[in-house]
């Protein structure tokens, strides 16, 4: 039975979650994506960047930005891991970009998960894992309106409903089981929508992008 494959990164690695078309699902962790990707199937989502520009903003994150605003980071490239901190690499784009140009603080702390997703993807490989963003499926399922923060107890309440009315069921148990591996609970939730989206997604924000490396530009939901 086919399985589908949403993951996301958390401090100390990475969580799936997958859903086989019977409906059965489950969750798994690993310091490393190797292990959760060599898990059977048919399709999988990640939320980290895939496909990276030299210099500029992807156009796919500019045009996610605008359905569900600052939820989504812009500024990957592909030398962020190139500077020694933060400051450094704003440096270097304001200089060389123009003012403003430069990467968050959020975008910064995922550097090293951007990186270990560039490593294992290829051309061939995105016929099968795509790059996706919770908020954007999470959009796309409330009928394409945004919902309450993530963080408060009301935009998580929603976003659980969402998923269990999309086979997730076990979520609220797992949500207490997750303590003591480090995993939050956006971090799950995330990784469920993004098993979802392999599952049922069919459309994405693009620009038509393709990176020095071959690799497509494009945030599916």
């Amino acid at each position: 039975m086919p399985s589908y494959l949403g993951l996301d990164g958390f401090r100390f690695g990475w969580v799936a979650a997958w859903i086989d078309d019977n409906g059965d699902h489950g969750f798994d962790y690993s310091p490393g994506l190797t292990r959760l990707l060599a898990m059977p199937h048919a399709r999988a989502m990640i939320d980290m960047p895939i496909g990276l520009k030299t210099e500029g903003y992807r156009i796919c994150d500019l045009r996610a930005r605008e359905l569900v605003g600052a939820a989504v980071f812009v500024g990957a490239r592909r030398d962020l891991w190139a500077f020694p901190d933060m400051a450094a690499a704003n440096r270097h784009y304001w200089e060389h970009e123009g003012k403003g140009r430069g990467v968050s603080a959020q975008l910064w702390n995922i550097r090293d998960k951007i990186r270990e997703v560039d490593d294992v993807m290829t051309p061939a490989r995105q016929a099968t894992i795509g790059e996706a963003h919770p908020e954007l499926i999470f959009w796309n399922l409330a009928g394409r309106v945004r919902l309450d923060r993530k963080t408060s107890a009301r935009g998580r309440e929603q976003r659980v409903a969402l998923l269990r009315e999309r086979g997730f069921a076990r979520l609220p148990k797992w949500l207490t089981q997750r303590h003591g591996t480090g995993i939050g609970c956006d971090d799950l939730i995330d990784a469920c929508a993004c098993a979802v989206a392999a599952r049922d997604s069919r459309q994405c924000v693009d620009g038509g992008e393709i990176d020095p490396r071959g690799l497509r530009m494009e945030i599916n939901y």
